[in-house]
């Protein structure tokens, strides 16, 4: 079966995608890993719907509190190892491997192809977080990073790092680690875009078995549920905007309201494409939050500007305190904390690895890996160090309702720091705007994703197989919004921490398994 051109690939005479896949009712689905991602997340759905929302809420923390209190300790070691891996290629001579053989050239410009990562990879997150998280580090809204004094200048200066820390080099790693893997073996070694294919070279044929079942529906799996974090907190913050501006409550019924209108319109996207809907709003993406960011870094220029040396500085300062995984004095933060947003990157991994490999045909390693861990982090930097120096230094003055009252709502922070700033309700309505769009860019780009893995590799899937992932994605984030009620966040990171550890042993695997492939790769070039 494996007679392809070198010891890991194979002919597309050996081994069709599409062998176990039905065509069915404008499906096209690979049968196991289809039905049983389905199936289960269906059992889910159908399960919150029936149960009582406090004894599932009940669930959910209790499963959430188990894996933390026994897994912690990998999520951040794990986490250390895929930037360690990634900077170490990027060093190594394995870095000029071009993705898709040395004569594949790019498909995409520069900016089309960074707009598009980013918007799949971190939008609506920052969002969300840009001002509540340094303003919660701050004031030890829950607990402070690194057992520091809260409302201190350390503080301030931890604060900042600690959210770069959570938002910078390590999340693009773990990614960084799945989209590289990814395009390597689809594009150099001809083998289909789906995860079970990373793991050829320690499964051998059995990657197209049970064993590879199981590595596409944990993939699926966990995607779905690191979709439905983002859409549900994204929910939020549009809909609490929308009442901060123009009055409309911001209760579950708007929530669900925002989530179903911006499904339908992902599922317009997801028809569309890539090219015509993908990339189109992306771009667009891109040039909104950069118009953003900088009208508040001028407007506040006296603040932001030099909070982006200061915090790249503790950034790095903090690195490694913030990155040991034993013996904290901070057990409670780095658990409610960096544990919850480890598990959503690595929820997120297969969703966003497989978009950035798919458009990235063409990079050479070195390239690629470059760009996907500095590009969007020294964006991050200057996002982060825009919007949390600008919320901490209302907090500092007790500048508007931020300052005075502190942190009540996480989705209404931005809104509350823009109250205080020029212009306030127009930056107001343009960021309601951006969390839309970012919420569209991510539900379409993810339904793209989980459509290939559940049809097996295949990048043409048909429409109604789009349109379904794309509608499950929104149940779900409704569901956990439903069980969380009130305090939805908490259910939400449930999902995410549930769904993540399995994954992050596959994450760990598959790091031996590209650099088995790329030994092989390494022999064509001498």
């Amino acid at each position: 079966m494996t007679k392809g051109i070198d010891k890991y690939s194979i002919d597309s005479t050996d081994y069709t995608v599409g062998r176990d896949n039905v065509q069915k009712w404008g499906f096209d689905v690979h049968n196991p890993v289809f039905g049983i991602s389905a199936g289960l997340i269906i059992l889910f759905l159908i399960a919150t719907m029936l149960a009582d929302a406090d004894t599932a809420k009940t669930a959910l923390d209790g499963i959430k509190w188990a894996i933390i209190d026994r897994f912690d300790w990998v999520f951040i070691s794990a986490g250390n190892i895929f930037v360690v891996f990634c900077v170490l290629l990027i060093l190594s001579p394995f870095g000029k491997i071009r993705l898709g053989g040395q004569s594949a050239t790019a498909e995409y410009s520069y900016f089309s192809w960074l707009s598009m990562l980013f918007a799949a990879g971190m939008g609506i997150g920052l969002m969300f977080w840009s001002v509540a998280e340094p303003a919660a580090y701050y004031t030890g809204w829950y607990e402070t990073p690194l057992g520091v004094e809260a409302n201190t200048p350390e503080a301030a200066k931890l604060a900042m790092a600690a959210t770069m820390y959570h938002w910078g080099l390590h999340p693009w790693a773990i990614y960084g680690v799945v989209a590289l893997s990814l395009a390597f073996f689809t594009y150099n070694k001809g083998l289909p875009l789906s995860i079970r294919s990373i793991f050829y070279p320690i499964l051998g044929d059995r990657a197209w078995g049970w064993a590879g079942h199981i590595v596409d529906i944990l993939a699926v799996i966990a995607t779905l549920f690191g979709l439905a974090t983002s859409l549900g907190l994204g929910a939020q913050q549009a809909a609490s905007g929308i009442q901060h501006v123009f009055g409309i409550d911001a209760g579950l019924t708007s929530q669900v309201i925002v989530i179903s209108v911006v499904t339908l319109l992902a599922v317009i996207s997801v028809m569309r494409g890539i090219d015509g809907g993908v990339k189109v709003i992306s771009n667009v993406n891109m040039v909104v939050a950069v118009v953003l960011m900088t009208l508040v870094l001028v407007i506040g220029f006296s603040v932001t500007v030099p909070a982006i040396p200061s915090t790249l500085m503790g950034y790095f300062e903090y690195l490694l305190p913030l990155s040991n995984p034993f013996g904290r004095e901070d057990e409670a933060w780095f658990q409610g904390w960096t544990v919850f947003y480890w598990a959503w990157w690595v929820s997120w991994s297969p969703f966003v690895g497989m978009f950035i490999a798919r458009v990235s045909k063409g990079r050479t390693v070195r390239e690629f890996l470059t760009a996907v861990l500095i590009v969007p982090t020294l964006f991050t930097l200057i996002w982060m160090s825009t919007f949390g120096s600008l919320a901490i230094d209302q907090v500092v003055n007790e500048v508007g309702t931020l300052g005075e009252k502190g942190l009540t709502d996480v989705s209404l922070a931005m809104f509350q720091m823009f109250d205080a700033l020029p212009l306030g309700n127009m930056l107001s309505i343009v960021a309601i705007v951006l969390v839309l769009v970012f919420f569209i860019t991510s539900s379409d780009s993810g339904s793209l994703v989980i459509d290939s893995i559940t049809a097996g590799g295949k990048v043409d899937a048909p429409i109604m197989q789009r349109m379904f992932w794309a509608f499950i994605e929104g149940a779900i984030a409704i569901a956990l919004l439903w069980i969380g009620g009130a305090e939805a966040v908490q259910a939400i990171q449930a999902g995410a921490i549930s769904t993540a550890l399995p994954f992050i042993f596959i994450l760990l695997l598959m790091c031996v398994s590209l650099l088995l492939g790329m030994r092989t790769e390494m022999q064509k070039l001498k």
